[in-house]
């Protein structure tokens, strides 16, 4: 493990996260979690799949969203939400705000993919494109003056508790889970899954995984605190947070064996594998965890029960064609 001695936020704990499955579940799918007997052969172990990609709006990120603003009074709620987001927290914020009758405005990056702005609109969202995500989280303060509630896509514990309903239906679905493989962007569904997880199963081990240009909660690990990135290069734009939180990186010590940083060839190789044998496609940021089993396989032996969570499948086709060597 990482460490045994960093502070963990007392706001995040199983209790949390199971108010939190109670309040959401009307709104979202328990996904399945299925053992691949593909994956299983490949890495020597017993590999399920937590097909999270399933979920509404294609990624677990609507579990946090719809949790915050749940929590909203109905003052907050009146005044609209904004959020951040290059990726599946726009429309997961989009599409709960949508559900619960609240004006969305989501600001964005310009470099955005053109299916995820066209995705959030379509859940009827406004979208700002800013110059970069810098200026995008600058924009922030211009939206909570006129009184609109901010939708943090990480860095809130309400949201975190929400995604940790993710690993509580790990749990539930597969008692003995000896080891967890998790994304890691800015490190919300790992804190989450990890508290769930480990606040059960004390014994289960998370391994976090990030792509190389992606990669904030590994180069914070090193650094001791949170570091920006200059800019995020990989491909994997929704692992794309210029920067983890404090909170976060608490829970990456604590709970974290540790956190793989894999290039971006190695998670498309893993995607192109997904979808040719499991039929799903995924995005490089769910498919990234196959791709660090792969270099974790000496960790996990035949009686190893490991589950991969494929967070998302918003790949869009010319997304997926530009992949392609």
């Amino acid at each position: 493990m990482i460490s045994q001695s960093a502070a963990q936020p007392d706001s995040l704990d199983i209790s949390a996260i199971k108010q939190a499955r109670d309040r959401i579940e009307p709104y979202v799918v328990r996904t399945r979690l299925e053992k691949s007997d593909t994956l299983s052969h490949r890495l020597g172990a017993g590999v399920y799949v937590k097909y999270e990609l399933f979920q509404k709006t294609g990624s677990f990120k609507v579990r946090g969203a719809f949790n915050k603003m749940l929590g909203l009074t109905e003052a907050e709620r009146s005044g609209g939400v904004v959020a951040v987001s290059g990726g599946n927290h726009a429309q997961a914020v989009a599409y709960a705000a949508r559900q619960l009758g609240i004006r969305p405005m989501i600001v964005m990056p310009e470099s955005t993919p053109r299916n995820y702005v066209a995705a959030t609109e379509a859940y009827g969202a406004e979208v700002d494109l800013q110059p970069s995500i810098a200026d995008a989280f600058a924009r922030i303060e211009h939206y909570r003056a006129e009184g609109m509630a901010f939708i943090h896509p990480f860095d809130d514990a309400q949201v975190m508790a929400g995604q940790g309903t993710l690993g509580l239906e790990i749990i539930e679905d597969l008692p003995d889970a000896t080891d967890v493989v998790v994304s890691i962007g800015g490190g919300g569904l790992m804190s989450g899954v990890a508290a769930a997880v480990k606040g059960t199963n004390p014994d289960a081990r998370i391994w976090g995984v990030e792509t190389e240009g992606a990669d904030a909660m590994a180069r914070a690990l090193a650094a001791g605190h949170p570091v920006r990135l200059d800019a995020v290069t990989s491909i994997a734009k929704t692992l794309g947070a210029p920067e983890v939180s404090q909170a976060t990186l608490d829970y990456a010590r604590a709970y974290l064996e540790s956190v793989t940083v894999v290039p971006d060839a190695e998670a498309v190789e893993a995607m192109i594998f997904i979808l040719e044998r499991l039929k799903v496609m995924t995005e490089p940021a769910a498919s990234c965890t196959l791709a660090a089993a792969d270099r974790l396989r000496d960790k996990f032996g035949p009686e190893s029960k490991v589950v991969l969570i494929l967070c998302g499948g918003n790949t869009g086709v010319r997304d997926l064609c530009g992949y392609l060597p």
